[in-house]
């Protein structure tokens, strides 16, 4: 609806996701048409090899409230979603993956803690509830578990899954939280909730279930560069890099 901002902004970030994005997109219309807010979807291109973008845009007949934004060079996962969250109007800002990974449904389930006056909310893998389909590997396992432990011990304590890639902030947490983000890669989730924590604002760990995809883009050597780059937002908060506008 032209001039109506919108209750739900989705962004999808998307990296030669020519493949996987139509059902994505699809699906996350048909679901979301069927509810009595508003919304749209926000697909940005992170600099793509192929013709992900143009097959994004050729769904705007079809999604009307669907928007394709982008750049010519690939920058990262964390720039793709800073980008998508700046650009959204939605009162309401959630990132999701191109695999669809997590069902959009599951921003139903975020609704009550939202109402409840939590700015950010955050599917889990590791908390009661959560389903994994079909479960990680073994190796995965091990290598998530023991990051964890480490990011919660130096920057998100309670925080059980700081990975999983499907999180709602509110309008102003957004605004405030990306705005400031600077890391551009897997590390930004990390980043982004870290922030908001020093912010002040709320944040909830929801269950999910999540499909576990067999091409997934994310490598063994991708956990290593998220550790690394825990050290370097507590790092910069230490120094007070960030101006998180507080008293």
């Amino acid at each position: 609806m032209v001039g109506v901002k919108p209750y739900l902004s989705v962004i999808i970030p998307a990296y030669n996701e020519a493949g996987r994005l139509p059902l994505t997109l699809v699906d996350i219309d048909r679901h979301l048409s069927t509810k009595n807010y508003t919304y749209e979807i926000i697909v940005v291109d992170d600099g793509s090899s192929n013709n992900t973008k143009d097959v994004a845009e050729k769904f705007i007949k079809l999604i009307p409230n669907l928007r394709v934004v982008g750049y010519e060079s690939n920058q990262g996962k964390g720039n793709a979603v800073k980008v998508g969250m700046l650009e959204a109007q939605g009162k309401y800002r959630l990132f999701t993956d191109a695999d669809n990974s997590t069902s959009i449904d599951h921003f139903d389930k975020m609704i009550p803690s939202l109402k409840e006056g939590y700015d950010i909310v955050i599917c889990s893998r590791d908390i009661k509830g959560s389903q994994m389909h079909p479960p990680q590997s073994l190796f995965k396992r091990i290598l998530g578990n023991m990051g964890n432990l480490f990011i919660q011990a130096l920057l998100l304590p309670g925080i059980r899954d700081t990975q999983c890639g499907f999180k709602v902030f509110s309008e102003e947490a957004a605004l405030k939280i990306f705005s400031l983000q600077k890391i551009k890669r897997w590390g930004f989730d990390i980043e982004a909730l870290a922030l908001g924590k020093h912010m002040g604002y709320r944040i909830k760990e929801i269950p999910v279930y999540w499909v576990n995809d067999a091409d997934s883009r994310v490598k063994p050597l991708a956990y290593f560069q998220v550790l690394f780059e825990t050290v370097k937002v507590r790092w910069w908060l230490w120094r007070k890099v960030y101006n998180l506008g507080l008293n």
